[in-house]
């Protein structure tokens, strides 16, 4: 493997609109070649809803209440709708997935298990551990999400992302059933008293990611 393929780049973006995000996922993935090296970008967006391509209409979001002024917009990721707002960390994941020789289900959990190697001081302090739930992608803690993710993959590449929960006002997942799941309870880090904001975690899930890749 060359050392292309194996470095990773992360980009601290900071507060950044959806559609011109996700306008720079899709040019990136376009246009990347061979020797495009992944990267890994790390923000947080303005209040808005995402549906995925399948997403059922009926889990929201719900007239009136918290999600009423929020854009709504469908992309092309896995899964049901989610939201992200100001104080989230949102990490999009722009992999060639096919040359490092990943499968998409191994991508997947090593999303995952980033996300849980992050949130492993939970059990030191006497809260539940993070974990998968079977049939239900992401990361909870005491049975609430935490951690959601959805990713697309063309021509072997990956981009979307995952979205953590860290400081955050979370009264507009009341107006939805989050991913699809109606009465899934939310939670975030500050909630469960875990030290850090979220550039500190941010650049921490992100070097967790960015090792696992690299040792892929």
């Amino acid at each position: 493997m060359s050392a292309v393929v194996e470095r990773v780049r992360v980009v601290q973006m900071g507060l950044s609109p959806y559609e011109p995000t996700l306008a720079a996922m899709r040019d990136f993935t376009a246009k990347r070649d061979a020797d495009t090296p992944d990267e890994l970008w790390l923000l947080e967006h303005p209040p808005v809803y995402t549906l995925g391509l399948a997403a059922d209409a009926a889990h929201g979001p719900k007239a009136g209440g918290a999600g009423g002024t929020i854009p709504v917009l469908q992309v092309e990721r896995g899964g049901e709708i989610t939201y992200h707002g100001p104080g989230q960390i949102v990490l999009y994941t722009l992999v060639d997935l096919a040359r490092r020789g990943i499968k998409v289900k191994q991508f997947v959990a090593m999303l995952e298990q980033s996300v849980i190697d992050l949130l492993g001081v939970c059990a030191e302090r006497g809260i539940e551990r993070a974990q998968r739930v079977a049939g239900a992608p992401g990361i909870y803690v005491g049975g609430a999400k935490i951690a959601a993710l959805g990713i697309r993959v063309s021509r072997g590449c990956a981009f979307h992302g995952l979205a953590l929960n860290v400081d955050m006002d979370l009264s507009p997942f009341a107006a939805i059933d989050p991913c699809g799941y109606p009465g899934m309870q939310v939670t975030q880090t500050r909630d469960l008293g875990i030290a850090g904001d979220k550039d500190v975690l941010g650049r921490k899930l992100a070097g967790l990611l960015a090792r696992n890749l690299e040792r892929a």
